[in-house]
């Protein structure tokens, strides 16, 4: 028998690109892991077309060689969080700058047909039998054309995974319990570091954005569980920090301290979508009414 409280619960985070795992969620994920909770990322494209963001890694050897770079940081990330992962190994679908938007590069992530792209999660929730999905809202988190479309093939793949009838070669039915949408970059959460770094006489990398943001009370109150995780901020820094070509050490990542940050908003924030195990709103924990499993005594 594990010695750890969650031992035999397992979560899946569906993500678009490598780096979200670390970006949305990671504190949540290395709590659970440090408890016992079987975590596994997957990440539907390899980001071939992300932006360089990190002046230190805009050199021509890692644009020639920018899928297996991103490789190599998921790699390092993954094994901060302790985590496993695979790959649905769609193409990255790049941002669409301009007014109008050109169209999406012919076979990218975004044009696929959801049903098409759904089939290689369907095996995995099979394959892995999580209790708990992770994806993102309706809007991606932000429009990001693969973000919308993970967002689509996690839930086709999650109603999907547990129909006997649909696609039996992939393996056999499984109902994931809960399946939550992150809401990590709230409003109401960028106030309160903003008003903290004020009161600290700091300058804050919010300033701008919250001037532009609008407030959206009925969105605001999506949010149904937050998940104290504060204690993993320092964790969560790590993994972001693995993925040098996206994230500047020496940017707004890493502007906030991190003393504030556990004391103004000590969670990270997610809406409740779909239960099929009976649940009580506000919740602090993903795994709520979920038991931990029967075969944790194995072994």
């Amino acid at each position: 028998m594990s010695s750890l409280p969650r031992a035999g619960l397992r979560l899946m985070h569906v993500h678009a690109h490598p780096d979200d795992e670390s970006s949305k969620g990671a504190a949540t994920t290395a709590k659970y892991v440090a408890e016992g909770v079987d975590v596994h990322v997957v990440t539907c494209t390899g980001g071939e077309r992300g932006s360089v963001l990190n002046p230190k890694m805009d050199r021509p050897e890692v644009w020639e060689n920018i899928a297996e770079v991103r490789r190599a940081e998921m790699d390092a990330a993954r094994d901060i969080l302790g985590v496993t992962q695979d790959w649905l190994g769609f193409v990255d679908s790049g941002w669409p700058d301009g007014d109008p938007k050109p169209p999406l590069p012919a076979g990218c992530f975004g044009l696929v047909p959801v049903e098409e792209g759904a089939l290689p999660l369907v095996r995995l929730i099979r394959e892995f039998r999580p209790h708990v999905m992770t994806t993102y809202d309706e809007n991606g988190g932000y429009p990001h054309p693969d973000h919308i479309q993970c967002h689509l093939v996690s839930m086709y793949a999650f109603e999907k995974a547990a129909d006997p009838e649909f696609a039996p070669e992939l393996g056999e039915a499984w109902q994931v319990q809960k399946i939550y949408y992150h809401h990590g970059f709230n409003r109401p959460r960028t106030v309160a570091i903003v008003d903290a770094m004020r009161a600290a006489g700091l300058e804050s990398p919010w300033e701008e954005r919250l001037a532009k943001w609008k407030e959206d009370p009925e969105h605001d109150a999506r949010i149904t569980t937050r998940v104290p995780c504060g204690e993993y901020f320092g964790v969560r820094d790590q993994a972001l920090l693995a993925h040098a070509t996206q994230i500047d050490p020496d940017g707004h990542w890493f502007a906030v301290p991190l003393e504030i940050q556990q004391k103004v908003w000590p969670t990270e924030d997610y809406e409740l979508v779909v239960s099929h195990v009976p649940a009580s709103t506000p919740e602090d924990d993903l795994f709520a009414g979920i038991p931990v499993p029967a075969e944790r005594m194995e072994a």
